[in-house]
């Protein structure tokens, strides 16, 4: 049998861009931050994880441009042989001291970080437990691995006890959660979890990708929920409110020492680009000059979740930058997309197997960068399209 048949017989992306459906891989002419440029139609970008609005900034730009300037634009190796520079090292040191770690390991892209950690740590007879909403990154990490997975319902710690319950106590045990949720927004119960895992054993490993620079005063969920000192690894990438492109991983220095030997996905990978690495030190930068940036997406999503709820739509357990609008259909959350962004708002599409049967949503989320203007201007569009698809 021919292995490339199934491609022939994938029909659906096509389906739907030839009916005019297909909200994906849109290439925009423009990229401005809170507005983008798509065919000439300018829209409300409420559809980015660019947190905290430094994508733009003065400061991050201009970092990047200097680093290409005196280093070029590749390291041409890995960081095992030849390419790891003195300002890897110096954003390593700056990263663990921001989350409170003792050391920190940078790869080159958030995805990677996932990969090469959880694959590192957990052998063949180690256990991983993972949340049943955890992002494809862990979940495939954790298959990279060659210990055994188990997984538990969504933020059900009684579930959770059952499962670790289940584990012999001779057998290593990994729990890997995300802190900020990606798809619903809603946290992960680390007060409670983290307890829980020290009892039978397991060490805990966040994935604060979306948390971080935005929870916490910037510093990440651990932060905010106040158990940085029990959780065991805080990893996150650039590619949100870093602006830039890459990953670290966080934690005691013998455990990193051990990743950075042991992790393929750093070892046989080039290393990050000197412009996102320049461009990730001079975010953090910002988030330690402007701790008001991290105030301000909270007050901008706080907006946007009490519009949303007045106007009656459903937006789950978000408490978060990031506020579903839950359709509950394939059809009509396509549709919706559609008509907003008609309207002029940008947003994600996000159906099943990305979320649950029954839970297809539009994701929005939000910046600090967000004016006023712009929220009540997406909120009066939501308004109407939601009124008209009668979805509110």
């Amino acid at each position: 049998m021919d292995i490339f048949a199934k491609c022939a017989t994938f029909t659906d992306a096509r389906e739907a861009i030839a009916a005019g459906f297909y909200p994906y891989f849109i290439p925009l002419n423009e990229n401005e931050g809170t507005e983008v440029v798509y065919k000439g139609q300018r829209l409300i970008m409420c559809g980015s994880n660019n947190y905290l609005g430094l994508t733009t900034h003065p400061k991050v730009r201009e970092a990047a441009v200097k680093a290409v300037e005196r280093y070029g634009t590749s390291c041409t190796g890995s960081r095992f042989l030849n390419g790891t520079l003195a300002m890897h090292e110096q954003l390593e040191h700056e990263l663990a001291d921001w989350v409170g770690k003792e050391a920190a390991l940078v790869f080159s892209t958030g995805m990677q970080s996932n990969l090469g950690t959880i694959s590192a740590l957990v052998g063949r007879d180690d256990v991983v437990i993972l949340d049943k909403d955890d992002h494809a990154s862990i979940v495939d990490g954790a298959r990279l691995g060659y210990g055994k997975i188990e997984r538990f319902r969504h933020n059900d710690l009684d579930h959770l006890e059952r499962v670790l319950k289940s584990i012999p106590d001779t057998v290593g045990k990994l729990l890997v959660v995300d802190g900020m949720f990606s798809m619903e927004g809603d946290l992960a119960p680390l007060p409670e979890l983290c307890p829980l895992a020290k009892k039978y054993g397991a060490r805990v490993m966040v994935d604060d990708a979306h948390g971080m620079g935005v929870l916490g005063g910037g510093h990440g969920t651990a932060a905010e929920l106040g158990v940085t000192d029990q959780v065991d690894l805080i990893m996150s990438t650039f590619s949100k409110s870093f602006a830039s492109l890459g990953g670290f991983v966080a934690g005691d220095d013998d455990v990193i020492h051990y990743i950075k030997h042991h992790a393929r996905a750093l070892i046989f990978s080039a290393s990050i680009p000197p412009a996102n690495a320049a461009a990730a030190l001079a975010a953090l930068q910002v988030m330690r000059e402007e701790p008001q940036r991290a105030a301000r997406v909270i007050e901008v999503a706080e907006m946007m979740r009490k519009g949303y709820r007045e106007m009656g739509f459903n937006i789950g357990a978000s408490t978060t930058p990031v506020v579903p609008i839950i359709i509950g259909d394939d059809m009509l959350t396509f549709t919706f997309w559609k008509r907003l962004f008609e309207e002029g708002v940008f947003v994600n599409p996000v159906i099943s197997p990305a979320v649950s049967p029954g839970h297809q949503l539009l994701r929005t989320s939000y910046m600090a960068t967000h004016t006023n203007e712009q929220m009540h201007k997406v909120l009066d569009i939501f308004c109407k399209v939601g009124k008209e698809l009668g979805v509110i």
